[in-house]
């Protein structure tokens, strides 16, 4: 992910899409530990300090996403009911997720400097 002088770039100051941050959140918190869905939500919502939380709808396309993808994998508490899917992430999803986390975090540092730079110009 790079970004140059002048080109078009919506996430300008966070120089990486939201579902990506939550793609890589996900990846992270998996390779700790098993999570449902709404478990996810939570701890994500949690890492944010309770000011924002993804959707239903952008978490649960993106477990399928990365469960279509071998990166992990998901199974019912109760393959009868199919009320709580669990997940897990998979070797080839530790391999994806030290790859994704290697590559964003000089992104996110780039954003971070941009939004502190803000308040500094701003609120100094």
């Amino acid at each position: 992910m790079s970004f140059y002088k002048g080109e078009r770039n919506r996430n300008a100051v966070l120089k990486i899409s939201t579902t990506s941050l939550v793609k890589l959140l996900i990846l992270n918190f998996l390779s700790k530990k098993d999570y449902y869905g709404n478990q996810l939500i939570e701890t994500i919502s949690k890492t944010f300090k309770d000011k924002w939380e993804p959707s239903p709808g952008m978490i649960y396309p993106l477990l399928r996403d990365l469960e279509e993808k071998g990166y992990i994998k998901g199974w019912w508490r109760e393959p009868d009911k199919k009320t709580i899917r669990y997940y897990k992430i998979t070797d080839q999803g530790l391999e994806y997720f030290k790859i994704i986390k290697k590559s964003y975090k000089s992104t996110l540092d780039d954003s971070l400097e941009m939004v502190n730079n803000i308040l500094q110009e701003v609120y100094k």
